[in-house]
């Protein structure tokens, strides 16, 4: 029941003191206390009685109304007997942790309260309890092993009006209501995704809830039996795999039979998950004979033989060899712990290569054409990274491939936002891309080239980074992995001289250097740049050989300076 309705309920003869804009709160029971903490003694969702015995000053109102709150009650109702008034102290700490405020009349008794809250809920609870009994009932006979989650999510919205969706934990809309409205936008499938996240690293208690433009969404992890979600031992070990389910309502004031209606659901849909889990077995299993093929040496014919098997499983009906290429990911975080990294990250690669489309549009309801037609990724993990085999249709004999296949950045297009938002603070994903090969002896080199551009990817700053072949051309590149200390010692040498000289004579020697290097030493270019004649230059570039012992017109001393400047 509702607090308006204890309110026009005359027979009780309540008077609000403060809290009017919370009188929609749900009343789950009632309890009458003196003591100064009853907290030990409360659930959630009570009208709690008292007498104000407890209070002995005007200090005490704060800390018990802090503990009300704190354990979820929905409302306080003072009485007037013992001191003739509600006090102002108790009225100014119920207005300020928004906590609604009742005094019942000398003449009204608790017992008279109590009872018409208890055959009001109760009532309610009975009816509630056979409809959730009917629907967990048809649930299970028409779920998700007799047509999908879609079918849970049709009767969530035909049996109790709600409105709710399956996502990844990177915001790929697994399944919708068919029968409900327009498809949630891809953009707001990565909000939410991004508000679980935080919200699993957070350590907050589920239902989690999350408002978009106005509109509440309450947030259930999909992590199989149990009620709620069992906790595990440590939240990086699932954060990244875990589904949820999004529903258009607020859960914060939702009786109990309704959240176990709810997490029933999310058990059902796990079923779901975990078939699908299932069937990446035998891909996982090739990419992993492939591997290990790869990493140890083993002949290319041998390497080539488990790709002719491969093949007709990733992409059923293909009739020449593909092209393959190569991903490698890693998943890090910040506090070390016992979660296993190659897992997350071999979920994670298998969840982002599900639809390698970088257009949004393509990304809703990925499964409707078939089981699974885009979900075709062998991924294996060793150690702490995961390692794709991507395959490709062959590219014609007029290119060799290496434009062909997933492109690093829009890789990463559509999960970049939720994974950032998720991981803020504690965790990092990085991926690299090779180059397609088109035979077993090009994969080794895939391998180490996806590696490469992944220590790349991780070179650079924040939270979420990919990095593909084409960007290992430039030596630039290299730059980041040469230790600092060796970086400060290399650009001191060269470098703090003409700084030095500048700061005494304002020669502006820096300055012209990085213009005589960008103008690839052309002495005209340069002067018509920095706006000198061509013997200021002259002169200048003099100082600087003279000062560093250096010749400008030497390849290898050009090339030292230029190297300095990009990493001072």
């Amino acid at each position: 029941m509702r607090l308006r309705a204890l309110l026009d309920t005359d027979a009780l003869g309540l008077k609000l003191l403060g809290g009017e804009d919370e009188l929609d709160r749900t009343v789950r029971g009632v309890m009458t206390t003196d003591l100064r903490d009853p907290s030990r003694y409360l659930s959630g969702g009570e009208l709690v009685l008292t007498g104000l015995a407890w209070r002995h000053d005007a200090a005490d109102s704060e800390p018990f109304v802090q503990l009300l709150v704190q354990a979820g009650v929905a409302a306080l109702a003072a009485g007037e007997a013992e001191l003739g008034e509600v006090p102002e102290d108790l009225v100014v700490a119920c207005a300020r942790h928004r906590l609604p405020l009742f005094a019942v009349h000398e003449s009204v008794a608790f017992a008279t309260i109590t009872e018409h809250v208890v055959r009001q809920v109760s009532g309610e609870r009975a009816g509630d309890l056979a409809a959730v009994v009917d629907r967990h009932r048809r649930m299970m006979t028409s779920g998700p092993a007799g047509g999908g989650p879609e079918v849970v999510l049709d009767l969530l919205g035909s049996d109790l009006d709600l409105r709710a969706w399956v996502l990844s934990p990177t915001g790929r809309l697994v399944a919708g209501p068919r029968t409900a409205g327009p498809a949630l936008p891809a953009e707001m499938c990565a909000r939410l995704a991004a508000g679980h996240l935080a919200a699993v690293r957070g350590g907050r208690r589920a239902p989690h809830r999350v408002t978009l433009d106005g509109t509440v969404y309450s947030l259930f992890p999909v992590r199989g039996t149990g009620r709620p979600p069992q906790p595990v031992r440590d939240v990086r070990e699932t954060v990244l795999t875990d589904w949820l389910l999004a529903v258009e309502a607020d859960a914060g004031d939702w009786p109990e039979e309704r959240l176990d209606l709810l997490y029933g659901v999310t058990q059902l849909i796990a079923v779901e998950r975990d078939r699908r889990e299932a069937a990446r077995t035998v891909r996982r299993r090739l990419a992993q004979e492939v591997l290990e093929l790869v990493q140890t040496g083993a002949a290319p014919a041998e390497t080539a033989a488990r790709l002719r098997v491969a093949a007709p499983v990733l992409l059923p009906g293909l009739g020449a060899a593909p092209h393959w290429q190569v991903v490698v990911a890693r998943v890090e975080w910040d506090e070390p712990g016992e979660a296993e990294a190659g897992r997350a990250a071999q979920a994670l690669l298998e969840e982002i290569l599900i639809d390698p489309s970088p257009d949004p549009s393509n990304r809703g309801y990925p499964y409707a054409a078939g089981p699974e037609p885009a979900d075709r990724i062998a991924v294996a993990h060793t150690g702490d990274e995961a390692v794709a085999l991507v395959p490709l249709p062959a590219v014609s004999s007029e290119h060799d491939g290496s434009e062909a296949g997933v492109v690093a950045d829009a890789l990463l297009a559509a999960v970049r936002d939720p994974l950032t938002a998720g991981l803020d603070g504690d965790g990092r994903v990085t991926l690299g891309v090779s180059a397609a090969v088109h035979s077993a002896e090009g994969l080794r080199g895939a391998l180490e080239e996806a590696r490469h551009a992944r220590r790349v990817a991780a070179a650079r700053p924040g939270r979420v980074c990919a990095a593909g072949h084409q960007e290992l051309a430039s030596h630039v590149l290299l730059l980041p992995f040469v230790p600092d200390d060796v970086r400060r010692a290399f650009t001191a040498r060269l470098l703090d001289p003409l700084r030095d000289y500048d700061r005494r004579h304002r020669a502006e020697l820096i300055p012209t250097l990085e213009a005589f290097l960008d103008c690839d030493g052309s002495w005209t270019r340069c002067a018509t740049r920095l706006h000198l004649h061509v013997n200021t230059l002259r002169y200048r570039v003099g100082r600087i050989e003279q000062l560093t012992g250096r010749d400008l017109s030497r390849l290898e001393d050009k090339l030292d300076f230029f190297l300095a400047l990009r990493m001072s």
